[in-house]
């Protein structure tokens, strides 16, 4: 839901001059603009890149405040449902799939289709484990118990280490269950990294070192256009399986934009334009590599993004919103 700017007013007891007040407010809610757009600042990169260039179209060119909310996926996700968040540029449909569902159902979201494609996740090994000899080429899930004294958990020799996501995220507790579908429990340990960058950096700086590293990661992030890395293979994709025990790789996830259904109504302007909002994961990846490589902010890629690619999101704009953003452009 909308947040609208409330200012408090002393009601004085003189009749007119409560009336004057009173027209003054009215007068001061009218000039202030359309409210606050809330979005849902999920903790990882692309998510984020792509609520600021939303947002910077929604700011410029609509004339809404805007506010970002962090936090992980299962809270963020309850809070769209809510009406406390009004906008969900990342949800990934099938690691969402129940929750997404039972909001639509209950009439408590709107799924406006596809912000991009293409997105990949599952678990990985650094190449040069496989060339160095230490794994087969065609490294896969089953062989991945007799090699576990190569990634010895520093905490618990006994068993090798596993690095899994933020505890939020719905994938961290995927990888939990396919972990132990797979029987994998009895000679690995599960590490929580806590967040993206946690588990960004545990893989940067076991590449840095030439160590071993066996954990979740997906696409589009910077790091895997980065690092060369090994995907360890899973069965296919299988509908029923996955629903039965997960014991079988992740489908390709369709990334979607979701908002409150709050904003049919109160916004739908912001409706029409988000319905439009349409990208690539390779421009996502493109725009997370010019970040790395030019230490920038998620501003300053969304302005990146907004400088070069204007033959694009101009279509998802009238041409007086495109005007006006671009004006904003530095």
């Amino acid at each position: 839901m909308i947040k609208k700017q409330k200012l408090g007013i002393k009601i004085l007891i003189v009749a007119l001059g409560a009336i004057l007040i009173l027209s003054s407010f009215i007068g001061c809610v009218t000039e202030e603009g359309k409210g606050t757009l809330v979005f849902a600042d999920l903790t990882w990169d692309s998510a984020m890149f792509h609520n600021r260039i939303a947002g910077f179209i929604l700011e410029h060119g609509y004339d809404y405040d805007i506010e970002y909310i962090p936090g992980s996926t299962i809270p963020l996700f309850a809070g769209l449902a809510a009406g406390d968040i009004d906008i969900s540029m990342e949800i990934w449909v099938l690691n969402q799939k129940e929750a997404l569902e039972t909001a639509i159902e209950a009439g408590q979201v709107v799924d406006l289709g596809p912000n991009f494609e293409g997105s990949w996740q599952g678990w990985l090994v650094p190449t040069y484990m496989i060339e160095d000899g230490d794994l087969p080429a065609d490294i896969s899930v089953e062989d991945m118990p007799q090699y576990w004294e190569l990634f010895k958990d520093p905490e618990d020799p006994t068993k090798g280490r596993f690095y899994n996501g933020d505890p939020g995220w719905e994938c961290t507790k995927v990888d939990e269950e396919k972990f132990e579908a797979y029987g994998l429990n009895e000679s690995y340990n599960i590490f929580t990294a806590g967040s993206s960058e946690a588990l960004t950096a545990s893989m940067s700086a076991a590449y840095e070192k030439h160590e071993p590293w066996f954990g979740y990661n997906w696409t589009p992030t910077y790091i895997m256009g980065k690092l060369n890395m090994t995907v360890v293979e899973e069965p296919p994709f299988d509908q029923e399986v996955w629903d039965t025990n997960r014991c079988c790789g992740w489908a390709e996830v369709p990334i979607h934009v979701v908002v409150n259904t709050s904003l049919m109504d109160e916004a739908p302007e912001v409706v029409t334009f988000l319905t439009k909002y349409e990208t690539t994961a390779d421009m996502t990846s493109k725009a997370l590599v010019y970040m790395d490589e030019n230490k920038a902010s998620y501003e300053d890629a969304a302005v990146w993004f907004l400088q070069n690619y204007e033959s694009l999101w101009t279509q998802w704009v009238s041409s007086d919103v495109a005007s006006k953003v671009k004006a904003a452009l530095p």
